[in-house]
């Protein structure tokens, strides 16, 4: 079986290439600019043995890149999101250009796009991916965490390769997790004034409460923003002082599909790594669709 071989842009804590690594493609090059996240990466050596750079991909130029089959693209999806309405800044940025530009130039055998649903309102950027020479493209959208996860993540992705290949969109799993069984007995949570002032009524903007006791229980999507706001999010705990509480950083990354052996320090900003990431079940089934179309 032949193993192909990817690279990873704007791969923040490299949740995607995880995914991919499990499905058995190489990674050889992760590149992000956030210093945490490629910290990030570091600390998880034995799942990332590729080079892992810190880097703009603004100023890097595209043909002194290592060749690869595959390019995996995951770009912030801040730019495109629905909440960038309300605060008027859905305009597209830069870095999709200067994402579009590795790729156009690179033309690999086969790359993968993910981000929020909303991309698909920029009529530009979709023409531009959707309309590469040479490529035959799928579009999927969206795609939720929760076909795999206990968790409401919608997001889109778009497949192109050189030769046709069919993929039929993803669907719920027989054996997903209950959202309990990700919930750690004696979690290390932060609980600050403000999240117990919502908890209290104080804040008119009321926190989204799950109950770990449904069965059917599913988390709302893991945001970066958690980073700076812990009451927007809370779970039932009947042994929390307040009866309730925000989720733990293992906890948010198990939410995402992150094993228990993938070290992430106990730390507010973990939360934005997390959030940032794309679940890595969602990237193992891309890799499995990459293996699949290699070895056919």
């Amino acid at each position: 079986m032949y193993s192909p071989v990817a690279n990873g842009y704007f791969s923040g804590g490299g949740l995607m290439e995880l995914g991919f690594i499990q499905a058995g493609v190489k990674v050889q090059q992760s590149i992000d600019l956030d210093p945490e996240a490629i910290q990030c990466m570091l600390n998880n050596r034995h799942y990332f043995k590729h080079d892992i750079r810190q880097e703009d991909i603004t100023q890097k130029t595209v043909l002194d890149q290592p060749q690869c089959d595959v390019m995996l693209f995951t770009w912030p999806c801040t730019k495109y999101s629905s909440i960038a309405d309300i605060h008027g800044t859905r305009t597209g940025d830069e870095l999709f250009l200067h994402g579009f530009r590795h790729l156009a130039l690179a033309r690999p055998e086969m790359f993968w796009i993910e981000n929020v649903p909303g991309m698909k309102k920029f009529k530009v950027v979709m023409e531009a991916i959707t309309k590469l020479p040479d490529y035959y493209i799928t579009v999927f959208c969206p795609v939720d965490a929760a076909y795999w996860l206990p968790q409401r993540r919608k997001r889109l992705l778009v497949v192109g390769t050189r030769k046709p290949f069919s993929i039929s969109a993803p669907t719920y799993i027989n054996n997903r997790p209950k959202l309990r069984e990700l919930l750690e007995s004696n979690p290390e949570v932060d609980m600050p004034d403000y999240v117990i002032s919502r908890i209290k009524g104080k804040y008119r903007d009321k926190p989204i409460v799950i109950n770990p006791d449904d069965p059917d229980a599913i988390a709302p999507t893991c945001i970066a923003h958690y980073a700076k706001d812990l009451g927007t999010r809370l779970v039932i705990d009947k042994k929390s002082k307040h009866g309730l509480r925000p989720f733990s950083v293992r906890e948010y990354a198990r939410l995402q599909g992150v094993p228990d052996d993938f070290k992430i320090d106990n730390k507010r900003s973990s939360y934005r790594i997390i959030g940032n990431g794309v679940p890595v079940a969602m990237g193992r089934w891309c890799g499995n669709q990459t293996i699949k179309y290699f070895n056919s």
